[in-house]
Formats: C-alpha cells, sequence, structure tokens
C-alpha cells in the first residue's frame, strides 16, 4: 500500500506532562498530534472485591506496576477498613512507582525495593524473598493475562483485581480524521470498534505497541502498518519517527 504524506497523528493516550519525543517529531515533520484515551479506568465496589475470597492481610507483600494499581490498593483498604501493616514490603517496577507511595504511607520507614521499569527485573529481587506471599493489585484485563515471569519464578503471589479498564466515550471524534492512530493496549483497539462498529481502515494507518495489542488488532481485522518494538525501533516514537521520513519523502 501506497505511504501516503503524514500530518496527522492520534496517539490513544493521555496528553504526557512536560515535554516528550512527539513533540520534537511533531515540531521536526510539522504534523499536528493530539492525544485522547480511548479508556478509563473504573473502581470495583467492595462485593465485587470479597466475591475474589482474598484476604489482603493474608500477603506480607504487594507488587505495584502502575500507580492506577497503588491508587486503588489503598483505596480498597480504606474501604474495607483495613489499617495496612507498617511491616508490608513494597515491590515496585520503577523509582517513579516507589515514589508515588509517599502519597501513601511514611517512606523512609518502610522496606520498598525497585525493579527497572519491568516486571521481569523485578522478579529476581523478588525471589530474595521466597517465604512472603505477594499480592499483585492489577486491573480485569492484567487479572485475565498470563505473566510469565511471574508464573516460572516459583513465587507465592495472588493476583487482586481492584479496578478495571473501561472503553471511553469517543463519539466527538465521529468526524474526524487522522492519518496516523497510535495504540498501546488491547483495549484501546477495542474501544475504537466498539465506539465505530463501521469503522473502515482505508489508508488510516495504525501504529501499534505490544504483543497483546498486535493480537487485538489482527483479532478485528486491522491492517497494522508500523509494529513496536522492532530491533530498529525499540519505542514508539522512534518508530513514527523512521515511517514518517520515509513516508514524507514520497512525491505525490
Amino acid at each position: 500500500m501506497t505511504q501516503n504524506k503524514v500530518k496527522s497523528i492520534l496517539i490513544s493516550q493521555p496528553k504526557p506532562e512536560g515535554k516528550s519525543p512527539y513533540d520534537l517529531i511533531a515540531k521536526k515533520f510539522n504534523l499536528k498530534i493530539d492525544y485522547r484515551p480511548f479508556i478509563h479506568v473504573e473502581e470495583i465496589t467492595t462485593l465485587e472485591f470479597r466475591e475474589q475470597r482474598i484476604s489482603i492481610l493474608n500477603h506480607d507483600s504487594v507488587i505495584f506496576t502502575s500507580k492506577n494499581a497503588m491508587d486503588h490498593y489503598f483505596g480498597m483498604c480504606e474501604k474495607l477498613r483495613i489499617k495496612v501493616p507498617e511491616t508490608l514490603k513494597y515491590f515496585c517496577v520503577s523509582e517513579a512507582i516507589a515514589h508515588y507511595l509517599q502519597n501513601f504511607i511514611t517512606y523512609r520507614k518502610r522496606k520498598i525495593f525497585t525493579g527497572e521499569q519491568s516486571l521481569a527485573s523485578l522478579v529476581p529481587i523478588m525471589q530474595k524473598h521466597e517465604g512472603s506471599k505477594f499480592i499483585f493489585p492489577c486491573s480485569d484485563v492484567l487479572k485475565n493475562r498470563p505473566n510469565k515471569s511471574l508464573d516460572e519464578s516459583g513465587l507465592d503471589y495472588t493476583k487482586a483485581q481492584m479496578y478495571k479498564v473501561a472503553c471511553s466515550d469517543l463519539s466527538d471524534l465521529k468526524d474526524v480524521k487522522y492519518d496516523i492512530l497510535v495504540f498501546f493496549s488491547p483495549t484501546g483497539v477495542k474501544s475504537l470498534i466498539e465506539n465505530f462498529p463501521k469503522f473502515v481502515q482505508n489508508e488510516t494507518r495504525l501504529a501499534v505497541f505490544g504483543p497483546t495489542t498486535v493480537q487485538s488488532a489482527e483479532d478485528f481485522k486491522l491492517r497494522i502498518d508500523i509494529k513496536v518494538p522492532s530491533p530498529k525501533a525499540p519505542s514508539m516514537s522512534m518508530a513514527l519517527e523512521q515511517y514518517i521520513k520515509i513516508a514524507n519523502k514520497r512525491k505525490r
């Protein structure tokens, strides 16, 4: 398919705080880049949580992979009137997530361990606490998705759904067209189809991050033009820049 010139991109996430690599791309190629979350997070009720038959206090360690998970973990403890033990150990995938703990606990007095941006990097640290029982607060999407690193770790862990991911209302985008749509999650792709069941891709290109998001797009019979990560482009911004550089050089 002919790579038509790229003039506009819609990124299906909230606008990043501060400067981002996408700002540099917009300036470099004179593009319009908009941000619009295709999904949002919703609380679950205490009844929904109790139906999982999980006792929070039966776990001496907690795994945090996102700020959303942390918000809803402490929120659920508050709704259930559970006092979080001071002896609880916290395992966070990154320094940024670990620092976010300061919103909920006295940071300097607690046992906090951090990985290097991924759950896989956190597993070896957790394995040094093999006698621990870990609780992994997550969304409905993550709870139903296997995790190879954890499943093969030999650790005693329980996934606990604390919130759910829902499709956002995108009706205001009905008559808006973009050259590239950028997706980072399977639910984001699902939201596109739920909001626009008669969506016809035509010349609209899709940039998709991660194997589960790729699978979702393929399940909906969508054409993927930019697949990330790849050996030449580990990040979405890098992949977009490489694609636009080629597409915008072509003569029309």
